[in-house]
């Protein structure tokens, strides 16, 4: 028998909570009881970033089998990746009244001038559930890797990237080398690794 969980949203109780910062993000203050697995409960306090969710998607041309990547600052690598510039998926966050699909098409124009021919969805994840609400639809999108490249992003929204195409089994060499370092790239290249043959024979 598949794992199932042995709790559910009914186990949990919020107490109390209490908005600690609201800035480009908020965090709320939480106390919280829940069940515990030896029985009864446990009360406890946790601080919940709301970042809202994501969408990232995976260019990928199966003509030409090359993936568009692209390279930006995140100031959360300053400290902790050799360079604060990443190779990464085309992502956005989701606005209100718009389905993960819609942000797929908007963000693939806005930071790689891409046009989505087709969309595979790969999976929907949480990147860091211990302490933050966000969820990341994941997809796959055919492309035509040709037409890419140059320099992209909203000056109005502080974004300065740089496209780069590069052929799939170079992707997948980086991802191996640690060079590639987030979760959603990591995700789907590796994502596209083990279903090509099925990708190719859908797209082609």
């Amino acid at each position: 028998m598949a794992w199932q969980p042995g709790f559910c949203r009914d186990d949990v109780e919020i107490i109390a909570s209490k908005t600690v910062y609201h800035g480009f993000f908020k965090v709320s203050e939480l106390q919280i009881r829940h069940a515990r697995f030896a029985g009864g409960n446990i009360t406890i306090q946790r601080e919940l970033l709301h970042r809202g969710d994501a969408v990232c998607v995976l260019l990928f041309d199966p003509q030409s089998r090359e993936v568009a990547l692209i390279e930006q600052f995140r100031v959360g690598a300053v400290d902790k990746s050799p360079s604060p510039w990443l190779l990464e998926l085309v992502a956005g966050m989701v606005e209100p009244g718009e389905t993960a699909q819609d942000v797929a098409i908007r963000e693939a124009v806005e930071e790689a001038g891409a046009i989505i021919k087709d969309l595979v969805p790969i999976t929907r994840y949480s990147p860091s559930v211990g302490g933050c609400d966000e969820y990341v639809d994941l997809f796959c999108a055919r492309v035509d890797a040709a037409a890419l490249g140059g320099l992209h992003g909203l000056e109005a929204e502080g974004e300065d990237i740089k496209v780069h195409v590069i052929p799939l089994e170079e992707a997948i060499k980086l991802v191996a080398e640690g060079v590639i370092d987030n979760a959603g790239t990591i995700i789907a290249l590796q994502w596209l690794q083990l279903n090509l043959d099925k990708v190719l024979q859908n797209w082609q």
